[in-house]
């Protein structure tokens, strides 16, 4: 493994809509300091991709059918603590139900919001919980 990519951010992205998980891989590679770890369009596919991709951080759609982004994140919490979950969703984060709130996530973010400097401060913010 090229030792830069080594030492990268490892992101999974978890997204049903096909167009913004390219978009998401485009944003991951074009931030220094960050490589995408793959992409999987549900919550089952991301229980599979994390056990093999080993991410550090993981930025998952709040809206998919079948296992959500909020059930996603508490079973990311219970079987792998030290991956950091930024939830995403194309809604403002004021406007999704409680349970987006206190499902474990490190953060709540709009999609149309994640850029290169957001990506960064929020592994400087939570990234060290991947640490430990």
């Amino acid at each position: 493994m090229d030792p830069i990519a080594a030492s990268a951010v490892r992101v999974l992205t978890v997204d049903d809509y096909a167009p913004f998980l390219g978009i998401a891989r485009q944003l991951v590679n074009g931030t220094p300091g960050f490589v995408s770890a793959g992409e999987v369009s549900s919550g089952r596919e991301a229980c599979t991709a994390i056990e093999a991709a080993e991410p550090a951080l993981a930025l998952v759609d709040v809206h998919m059918p079948g296992m959500d982004g909020v059930e996603l994140a508490r079973w990311i919490g219970l079987r792998h603590p030290n991956v950091v979950v930024v939830l995403i969703s194309a809604t403002e984060p004021a406007a999704l139900p409680a349970a987006v709130h206190r499902c474990g996530a490190a953060a709540v973010v709009r999609k149309q919001d994640l850029r290169p400097s957001l990506l960064a401060q929020l592994w400087r913010t939570h990234g060290a919980r991947s640490a430990r």
